[in-house]
């Protein structure tokens, strides 16, 4: 582990009393991860803390939500990290914008490596947090990781089941097939040119009238001064795909139990149908928090809507 200086862009303010340092470590591929360690007001390091991992959404970075989420849960008294993902923002791993499911839950799990090894937390009250994507990933973690005491997940995304099925699971099997035949192509195109092409922008960086809703919502986060940041250009290399459509996250998610999850999502976000899935075939413990009034991205940084009171509350009484 090695500490930097700070001199990135974020894009919210820092919480009362709160202290962020810059980290990194290594998971077990030994790509070295970029991270901010938030430690609350008043911080004793003579003592042992309860500590949460906090995962980015997909295509995100941790000056983004990841770091709402952590500065606000550090206010509430947590040791919290918050990371970016392998082969994306300043953490390592060539080629750049890799996605993998593998990858991506690995990476919660490292946070715990990290934080189980601080003196100051208590390596058996470790929880996690994924915002969007990161939420499948935190799950997918903790079906293995049962290091992992309590997971929230913020505005879930199912990535695998996206990939596998389409948005609204509207991707037929001849759509999928074509899929594939085009990035098997594509992977050719990749060899020999050694620099493998990305997907379009999940978030466009212009919007008209005639933009798709889940497109103009996720524009006036990632494209506009409330959440851009230039490390997250909400896009992958075309050949992740696959390894999505061939891991499915969420197929042993009964297994958790009985650690529990708490689902936050909003009554208006286009993504409640993962979170409402997700809790319907998880085991109890659980429970469901509805925003209302809150679309998807709302809870990537609106602290006026964020629940971060029910979510401290959640860990102070499963962590403790």
């Amino acid at each position: 582990m090695s500490t930097t200086p700070l001199t990135d862009h974020y894009t919210f303010e820092i919480g009362p009393g709160v202290t962020r340092e810059s980290v990194t470590y290594n998971n077990r591929y030994g790509i070295s991860l970029s991270a901010d360690l938030y430690l609350p007001p008043g911080f004793d390091r003579s003592t042992r803390h309860p500590a949460v991992v906090v995962g980015p959404p997909y295509g995100g970075v941790k000056e983004q939500a990841a770091g709402v989420h952590a500065n606000q849960i550090a206010g509430r008294g947590f040791v919290a990290v918050a990371f970016d993902p392998s082969y994306n923002g300043f953490s390592s791993g060539d080629p750049r914008h890799v996605s993998s499911p593998d990858l991506f839950s690995e990476d919660f799990s490292a946070g715990v490596d990290f934080l189980g090894t601080r003196p100051f937390v208590d390596r058996d009250r470790i929880g996690a947090i994924g915002v969007c994507g990161s939420g499948g990933f935190a799950l997918a973690a903790a079906q293995v990781d049962r290091r992992i005491k309590a997971v929230t997940t913020v505005s879930m995304y199912d990535i695998s089941r996206i990939a596998r099925n389409g948005f609204a699971d509207a991707l037929s099997d001849p759509e999928r097939a074509g899929m594939l035949d085009a990035i098997g192509v594509q992977r050719w195109a990749d060899f020999e040119s050694g620099q493998p092409r990305l997907s379009d922008r999940g978030a466009p960086e212009s919007v008209d009238e005639n933009t798709n809703p889940i497109a103009r919502e996720f524009y006036e986060y990632y494209s506009t001064p409330r959440g851009h940041h230039p490390n997250s250009i909400t896009a992958f290399t075309l050949s992740s795909t696959p390894s999505f459509i061939n891991f499915a996250q969420l197929d042993h998610i009964e297994t958790i139990s009985p650690r529990p999850i708490l689902f936050v999502f909003g009554a208006d976000a286009h993504s409640r149908y993962f979170s409402e899935d997700a809790y319907a075939a998880a085991a109890e413990p659980k429970e469901r928090y509805v925003v209302p009034g809150a679309g998807h991205v709302d809870l990537y940084d609106r602290t006026d809507l964020i629940p971060v009171d029910r979510i401290a509350a959640f860990f102070n009484e499963h962590l403790a």
